[in-house]
């Protein structure tokens, strides 16, 4: 299955591999480089079927560090549309992850901000409590970066709301602790960000979104919560990306191959949404399981791409499986 084809909406993947969003810090003023040209072409040349770019602020304050990439101004396309369509040519579905750090940023030139006024931990600065009118800015500034998407030629976008940024940070327990609408209800942040997203990119083009299935808190999301969070706005996103932690500093849990799988499973199942898996699945034996198992419809690899770009080539050999590969690299096959 893990070389099986899928279609969500106008997206046509040749196989299920995803490279999930990995921050490379090797970026200025959120300017795409020769670097990230590099990083994300060769991985479609080892036929990756859906690449996401890593997070990519929608405002300077939004970055996790000063080296992010950024989607917060027009000069900002040129540099990501090469990518998007180098990648493209080899045959890669292209998206972007719109991010926003929140309290988690690390930005030296910018006050930060968080739903709440409180710091992730002694070694982050004191964020300010976002207004209502600041907020609804935010929302709007998701929806640009939205459109520079589409002019830069992306396949689809993936909204960030894992890992303790700025959108966890509102619908976690943990961190928001307002008092108003925003806190009543904690995923109406993610909701109007999803309809400006929405509405600023194309409606054949699916919407991903990334979340932390469990926070590793008593206090905080488990699957079975965060899944009676996002039931009410599963029209207005496609798949389905689940990752675990990044919301408390100091996070109790064992890292095992396909330790983040059960989450997928269970939001799977109770959303009812293409899922993807992510979490030590470099294994193909593992990710095919997943998939064999209906634990998620499609894997991404991280950390197994980073180390070896030709990961899906030598996935397919693994399982035995004929696949097809560039033809300048047809030398090696055999080895």
């Amino acid at each position: 299955m893990l070389f099986d084809k899928i279609e969500i909406k106008n997206l046509k993947s040749k196989n299920r591999i995803v490279m999930p969003p990995m921050c490379q810090y090797q970026a200025k003023d959120g300017i795409a480089n020769d670097w990230h040209f590099i990083h994300y072409v060769s991985r479609a040349i080892g036929q990756v079927g859906i690449i996401i770019i890593e997070a990519s602020a929608i405002e300077p304050r939004g970055r996790i560090s000063m080296n992010d990439l950024g989607i917060w101004d027009d000069k900002h396309i040129e540099p990501l549309a090469k990518i998007v369509a180098a990648c493209k040519n080899h045959g890669a579905n292209v998206g972007i992850q719109l991010a926003h750090a929140g309290r988690k940023s690390k930005v030296t030139d910018e006050a930060i901000v968080a739903p709440s006024s409180l710091a992730f931990s002694g070694q982050y600065a004191l964020p300010h409590e976002l207004a209502e009118a600041e907020i609804i800015e935010i929302t709007e500034k998701f929806g640009s970066a939205a459109l520079r998407a589409k002019k830069a030629g992306f396949d689809f976008v993936e909204v960030h709301g894992a890992h303790g940024y700025l959108i966890n940070e509102f619908l976690s327990p943990i961190s928001n602790l307002r008092n108003d609408k925003y806190g009543i209800d904690k995923s109406l942040f993610l909701k109007e960000v999803l309809e400006k997203v929405k509405a600023s990119f194309p409606s054949e083009a699916p919407i991903f979104l990334r979340v932390s299935g469990e926070e590793y808190h008593p206090g905080g999301n488990h699957p079975e919560t965060l899944a009676s969070q996002l039931k009410p706005l599963t029209n207005l996103f496609d798949v389905l990306h689940v990752s675990s932690g990044g919301t408390i500093e100091k996070e109790h849990y064992d890292v095992f191959p396909g330790y983040q799988l059960e989450y997928a499973a269970k939001l799977k199942k109770l959303l009812g949404k293409p899922t993807i898996a992510v979490g030590r699945l470099e294994d193909p034996g593992l990710a095919e399981k997943a998939l064999m198992e209906n634990k998620a419809d499609m894997i991404a690899i991280g950390r197994g791409l980073l180390s070896d770009p030709h990961w899906p080539l030598h996935a397919a050999q693994n399982l035995n499986i004929e696949i097809d590969w560039p033809e300048s690299y047809l030398r090696a096959k055999g080895l």
